[in-house]
């Protein structure tokens, strides 16, 4: 199992920046989870457009989904359209993305399969388990198996029991992380911080932290230093052209 990080900003892209966006590539299957704002000429920079196999999104949010819009007409527009993507979501949470072409343009290119948090998917090689996690929105946390690995991603969650599930003894934990040390009053039942991730990844026995979401402008040493105060494990901000791959635990 390998993870391209395509984007990790939260909110709204920075200057040469990308939201939530993350390729994942297992025996040839590539499966694209979340695809945010401006993540689509990333991803275009690593694989064709067409050769996407299916498409996986956490919540409704923009920064998680936008880019849906592009990547189906780059598939609509190509001389030779490959079949439809599936794309596989919470009930309504891309009525606004596909509601932003004209009735009709983009139905060739979109099997839309909705599912409700909580609900166990096979998504090509991937058994995928998910969770309804803390958020504005019906938010999916998501368990990705192949082949004895494991990648668990948060999508966007506040503080839930729940978490330390989903992250079990994962090679990879994707966890968002919008603030460094501590999350805002108002918003604190919604987001996490870098410290609670890597609370979460300690509790859970995961193998690498790889924080993501955070706000424009955080500065991702200061992330990593957060968690590292509650995690002794290695971790990463995901930026643009990271890529995690499971090691051996140990190494």
């Amino acid at each position: 199992m390998r993870l391209t990080v395509l984007g990790g900003c939260g909110g709204f892209p920075a200057a040469g920046q990308a939201c939530s966006g993350y390729l994942v590539e297992h025996d040839g299957f590539r499966l694209l989870i979340d695809p945010g704002y401006a993540i689509v000429p990333r991803l275009l920079e690593v694989t064709d457009a067409a050769d996407v196999d299916a498409v996986l999104v956490s919540h409704g949010h923009p920064d998680h989904c936008a880019d849906l819009n592009p990547l189906l007409r780059a598939r609509a527009m190509n001389d030779e359209p490959p079949p439809a993507l599936p794309v596989f979501a919470p009930p309504g949470a891309l009525g606004p993305v596909l509601a932003l072409d004209r009735p009709g343009m983009l139905d060739d290119a979109i099997a839309l399969r909705e599912f409700t948090p909580g609900d166990r998917l096979e998504v090509g090689p991937f058994g995928v388990s998910s969770w309804l996690l803390p958020h504005w929105v019906q938010n999916a946390g998501l368990r990705l198996e192949a082949s004895g690995q494991v990648l668990a991603y948060t999508g966007d969650s506040g503080p839930s029991p729940l978490l330390a599930d989903l992250a079990r003894d994962a090679d990879i934990f994707l966890a968002e992380a919008t603030y460094p040390w501590q999350v805002p009053g108002d918003v604190a039942p919604y987001l996490s911080s870098a410290r609670q991730a890597g609370a979460v990844a300690s509790q859970a026995g995961t193998g690498q932290l790889v924080l993501t979401h955070l706000w424009p402008g955080t500065d991702p040493d200061e992330a990593g230093r957060a968690a590292a105060g509650t995690y002794p494990g290695p971790i990463a901000v995901a930026v643009p052209g990271l890529v995690a791959e499971p090691a051996l635990r140990g190494e």
